[in-house]
Order: structure tokens, then C-alpha cells, then sequence
């Protein structure tokens, strides 16, 4: 045959499938399932196929691959009839295909066109034309088998196959409806047959079916009519259901997306509406109407108030998408979020201070007295004016916690941040707004963050600044812990003077020796030295063993330290200047003491000297003289 033996590109084939489909029902070919004068064969050679199975009266492609069906297209090349059986297979295998997994039913087809194409397929046009019955089969290098052909009946259908008949027909009708994927192709097909003929018109509606090609392959196997329109209507019944789930999921979600794009156009129409009458702004002139109110309530210096007005400008012509409107609303953030002209009220009461200098803290008599100098002279003149006083005592004496004490005596907010470790003076003096994530440094932070502009600031562990290539932040603190210099305090990224001068500084530090020279003679230096024995008793009855029981769900019943066993304590296990040590061990006897209530012994613990050692382990320090005299070397 010409046509197979040259090879075809896809749309070729394409056009030459439909000039012969067109053929076919114009009448070229005939339209009847076999020719009046042609006897078909009752030994064909098997197609097995896969996925579901040919029903008589239709024409359809297949495409084979060449290389596995090399002998049976080759078979068919060499026929004069080109009939032969499509068979449907289950659990399909072309390379070796059992005699079990065949049909016992398939359907003669009449290939029509055969063309090769380039990508190794035959493409095949045919006509299925009608059921048979398979005898027997012979399997060489294909299948053939010797087949019986089922006829159905040719007497008119009586009432019940006429009910079976229009109850397919109703239901497919209601299936189109939410299905209309098959309409026109079904009324071209429906066109050429007649009622009269049920059996062709079961077949043409189970090739119109989705159902998986066992139950498909069942209603082959069905010759009786009105069993073979029962199961056609069952499976129809399935799809129908089917259909009728997705069309109600499809209307849920078109409703949904409908009400939510209804939705949002209303929002759209009534931002608009709005807008036209003044009712509603934009983004951007909504944010500069912020910028405006919070810039009337702030007391801005000249300077401030310029760069100030000059930014507003600037954001004003910007475009809210571009990456300088960013910037920009970003540094007014800053300018007008800050205490310009905002200050706390001060608290001149000496007895109210000195009460809560005394509930905090046990000692520090030093520290206290220049306190409440510091509030006499303030109520002298009027307020209180920024100081810079720097704590130097051993770790644990309470350097650090005081500061906030001394924060609550004048009525003032509390800052702290440490400086241990820090090495880059941007972040005492901001990063340029030039550069992405730029940032205020730590001091306007804290303006920002406490709200006022005389707080008080606590440089932590300022003997542990460090320097490297990115600054010296040492020599930075220098304008900030300078009297004269810090009411115009410079911000790299504010670029804006702010006035530092109403702040109180308070600095710690474990030693004096590692603060630059020029940075301690800024500062009033107050020394803290470590507590006596009978100095860490009463801080121990009065803040540790009370707060340290509390923090572990304990109550004074449930622990009793007497003198003698405290004493011992921090004898043998806190001898350090400070109480931070003598507070750990206390939380070691507490954390022993929940663990025998979490094992249900809830009795009162009366700690002995005996008792230590079996709460906090060997002694740390010993009193015992190692050597009663004098030694030689």
C-alpha cells in the first residue's frame, strides 16, 4: 500500500484522518456496519488493546507502536479484507500477552486508512463493526482466533426494551446537560441511526462512557438487549452523579469567586467614591497627614523643624513605589517620633527616694548618699540636670541592678544597654542614611524608646568596649559623656542635633584600668566595694532567700535557713565580694527541695551544717591551716 510506505508528519495524518471521516459519512464508504454482499471472516487476527474495550459502529483512530506490533501490521499489509479483532486485554502487555487476560468478547474492525508516521507509530483509521464471541485461540508470532458473531435481534423492540430504550436516552440527556463535551458529536451519530435498532444505539452510548474497561467490557459480554440496557443505565446513573457532584462543586466556587470579586469592586467604588468626596485619602496622603500631626505636637528646634519641613517636600513629589519614597518616610519615622522638647516630671521627694533605695538594695551607702544629693540640688534649682556617674565594684555587689532603683527615685524611665563586646561606633552614632538598613544609633534609640528626653541610661560593662577597623566606640562616647558638647549630640543617620544634655548617665564597670583616660575623666567614679559577712546575711534574709523561694513555688515553711547554716554557706561556698554566687547556691538547695515534691515528700526541710554537703557538694573554700609552722624554702 502506497500510504504505509512513506512516512507522514502529524498533521498530515491528521488531515488524512478527517478527509477519510468525512468520506465515511457522506456515504463514500458505506454507511452500514458491513456491505450487503460482504461475508466477514470467522478466523481474525487479534489486537489486543487496553484501557477499554471497541463497541460496534464507530469510527476511530489508533496509533501503534511499530516496534512492538512489527508482525501484526505486517500481517495486515498483507491482507486483502483488512478485518481483523480488537480484543480488550486486561493487565495489557505487548510483549507477551496471555491467553487468560483476553476478553472473551471482542469486536470485528475494518481498517479503513493506515499511515506511518515519523515518530514511529502507525497510525490506524477504523471502523468497528461487530461483536463476537471468541472459540479459540492460536498464538504464534500474534494471536488469531477463531470467533462466533453475535446478531442482535432484528424483530421489532417490544414495550419493555422501547422503556429501557427511552430511559437510556432520558438519562444521557440529563448527563449532556452538565456534560456537553460529546453533544455534537452524539447528534451526528444519533443522525444515522435508527430507534428501531436498540442494539446500536446501546453500543454507541457505552462507547460514550468514562467507566473503567472492565465494567465497559462487561457490557460487551452482554448480548441479551434489556440485560445490556440495564447495565448501560447503571453505569449512566454513576456518571450522571458524578457530573452532578462537580457541577455543584463548580457552582460553590464560582459563587465564592463571584461574591469575592463583587466584593472588591464595591471596596474599589466606594475607595473611589470616597476619595471624590474627601472622605477618604490615599496611602500616601494619609501617611503625610500623620507626619503633619504628629509634627504640630512636637517642640522642634530651628534646626530640627527645617530638615523637618524640607523632608516633607521631598516626600510629597516621590512616588510611593520608588526606593528613595522609602528612605525618606522612613527618616521622617525617626524625626517625628522622637521626645523633641519632651520631658518626664522629676521627683524632688528625698523620702520617698530614700525608701526606694533602701527596699532595693541592702548597703551601698556611698551610692545612695550622692543620690539624694543629686535630688537636693534639683529641687535647689528647680531640675535635674544630666549627670554622668560611673559604678566600678566586683562582679555581684548590685552595680547594675541599682540603676533602675535610681530611675524609680526620681521618677524618671529606664534605659540600659551594655557596651560589652561592641566595636563598631555606628553603633553609638548611627550608620549614614546612604547606606540600606541604616539605623539611629543606641542613643536615639533609647530617646525613641523611652519617650523623653532626659532619661536615665545605663552604659553597662563600659570597661569591656572594644575598637577594631569599624571605629573606636570610645572615643565616640566622648561627645555623648561630655556636659558641654552632648546638648548638641550629632547622629549620623539624624544628621539633626539633639539634645543630650537632661540625660543621666550611669555607667558600670568591674575595673578602671581598661576605660581610656579621656573617657574616665568625664565621669564622677563612685567605687563599690564588696559586703562582710554580717553585709550578706541581711542581704540574703531580705532579698535572696525570699525572692529566690518564690521563683520556685516555695514558701518560707518549706525551707528554714538558721544563721549557723548560712553562715556556713557563704563561708565554704560563696566567699566571692559580691552575693551573685551566694544567691546560686540558695537556688540549688530550692531546686532540690521541688524535686522532693515533685516525688510527693512535701515535709518541711530544716537545713543542717551536717545537710550542706549533700545539697551543694565539697566545700569550695577551706579555713583548715595546712601547715601549723613555718617551713624552710
Amino acid at each position: 500500500m502506497s500510504e504505509t510506505e512513506q512516512r507522514l508528519t502529524e498533521e498530515e495524518i491528521e488531515n488524512e484522518m478527517e478527509h477519510t471521516l468525512e468520506a465515511e459519512f457522506a456515504g463514500q464508504v458505506s454507511p452500514g456496519l458491513v456491505r450487503a454482499s460482504e461475508v466477514l471472516p470467522d478466523k481474525l487476527i487479534v489486537l489486543p488493546i487496553y484501557d477499554r474495550p471497541v463497541f460496534p459502529g464507530l469510527t476511530l483512530p489508533f496509533a501503534l507502536p511499530e516496534s512492538k506490533f512489527a508482525e501484526l501490521l505486517s500481517r495486515i499489509d498483507a491482507m486483502d479484507t483488512k478485518i481483523i479483532g480488537a480484543v480488550f486485554a486486561k493487565n495489557f502487555n505487548t510483549e507477551n500477552v496471555e491467553r487468560s487476560e483476553l476478553s472473551i468478547s471482542g469486536t470485528a474492525i475494518r481498517i479503513l486508512r493506515s499511515l506511518n508516521g515519523v515518530d514511529g507509530m502507525r497510525h490506524l483509521l477504523v471502523q468497528s463493526i461487530r461483536r463476537f464471541r471468541i472459540l479459540e485461540t492460536k498464538v504464534d508470532s500474534v494471536i488469531s482466533a477463531k470467533v462466533e458473531y453475535i446478531f442482535d435481534s432484528e424483530a421489532p423492540p417490544d414495550d419493555e426494551l422501547k422503556a429501557y430504550t427511552m430511559a437510556v436516552m432520558g438519562t444521557l440527556k440529563e448527563l449532556l446537560k452538565l456534560n456537553p463535551i460529546f453533544q455534537e458529536q452524539l447528534k451526528a451519530l444519533l443522525g444515522n441511526l435508527s430507534f428501531d435498532k436498540p442494539g446500536l444505539l446501546f453500543d454507541l452510548v457505552a462507547s460514550l462512557l468514562t467507566s473503567d474497561g472492565v465494567r465497559l467490557q462487561e457490557v460487551l459480554d452482554t448480548y441479551p438487549l434489556s440485560q445490556r440496557a440495564e447495565k448501560i443505565l447503571v453505569l449512566l446513573r454513576e456518571e450522571l452523579e458524578i457530573f452532578q457532584l462537580q457541577d455543584k462543586i463548580k457552582k460553590n466556587i464560582e459563587e465564592k469567586i463571584s461574591k469575592q470579586q463583587k466584593e472588591f469592586f464595591l471596596h474599589e467604588q466606594l475607595k473611589a467614591i470616597k476619595k471624590e468626596l474627601g472622605l477618604e485619602k490615599d496611602d500616601k496622603s494619609a501617611e503625610l497627614d500623620r507626619f503633619k500631626e504628629r509634627i504640630d505636637k512636637l517642640v522642634l528646634t530651628e534646626e530640627a523643624r527645617k530638615v523637618v519641613d524640607e523632608e516633607m517636600n521631598k516626600l510629597s513629589l516621590l512616588e510611593p513605589a520608588s526606593a528613595e519614597y522609602n528612605v525618606s518616610r522612613n527618616y521622617l519615622e525617626w524625626l517625628t517620633i522622637l521626645p523633641w522638647g519632651k520631658y518626664s516630671e522629676d521627683s524632688f521627694d528625698i523620702k520617698r527616694a530614700s525608701e526606694i533605695l533602701n527596699r532595693d538594695h541592702y548597703g551601698l551607702d556611698d551610692v545612695k548618699e550622692r543620690i539624694l544629693e543629686y535630688i537636693s540640688k534639683g529641687k535647689k534649682t528647680g531640675s535635674i540636670s544630666g549627670s554622668i556617674l560611673c559604678f566600678v565594684g566586683p562582679p555581684g555587689v548590685g552595680k547594675t541592678s541599682i540603676g533602675r532603683s535610681v530611675a524609680d527615685s526620681i521618677g524618671r524611665t529606664f534605659f540600659r544597654f551594655s557596651l560589652g563586646g561592641m566595636r563598631d561606633e555606628a553603633e553609638i552614632k548611627g550608620h549614614r542614611r546612604t547606606y540600606i538598613g541604616a539605623m539611629p544609633g543606641k542613643f536615639i534609640q533609647a530617646m525613641k524608646t523611652t519617650g523623653t528626653s532626659n532619661p536615665v541610661i545605663m552604659l553597662d560593662e563600659i570597661d569591656k568596649i572594644g575598637a577594631s577597623y569599624h571605629g573606636d566606640p570610645a572615643s565616640a562616647l566622648l561627645e555623648v559623656l561630655d556636659p558641654e558638647q552632648n546638648k548638641d549630640f550629632l547622629d549620623h543617620y539624624l544628621d539633626v542635633r539633639f539634645d543630650l544634655s537632661h540625660v543621666l548617665f550611669i555607667a558600670t564597670a568591674n575595673q578602671l584600668d581598661t576605660i581610656p583616660p579621656a573617657l574616665l575623666d568625664r565621669m564622677e567614679v563612685l567605687k563599690l566595694s564588696g559586703y562582710v559577712l554580717e553585709e550578706k546575711m541581711e542581704i540574703a534574709r531580705r532579698y535572696l532567700i525570699v525572692r529566690t523561694l518564690k521563683d520556685h513555688g516555695l514558701t518560707g515553711d518549706d525551707l528554714i535557713l538558721n544563721d549557723d547554716v548560712l553562715t556556713h554557706i557563704i563561708h565554704h561556698y560563696a566567699r566571692e565580694a559580691g552575693v551573685r554566687n551566694l544567691e546560686n547556691r540558695i537556688k540549688n538547695i530550692c531546686r532540690k527541695i521541688t524535686m522532693r515534691h515533685a516525688e510527693g515528700n512535701t515535709a518541711p526541710v530544716t537545713l543542717t551544717i551536717d545537710d550542706i554537703k549533700k545539697y551543694l557538694g565539697p566545700p569550695l573554700h577551706n579555713d583548715d591551716i595546712l601547715f601549723g609552722e613555718g617551713k624552710c624554702g
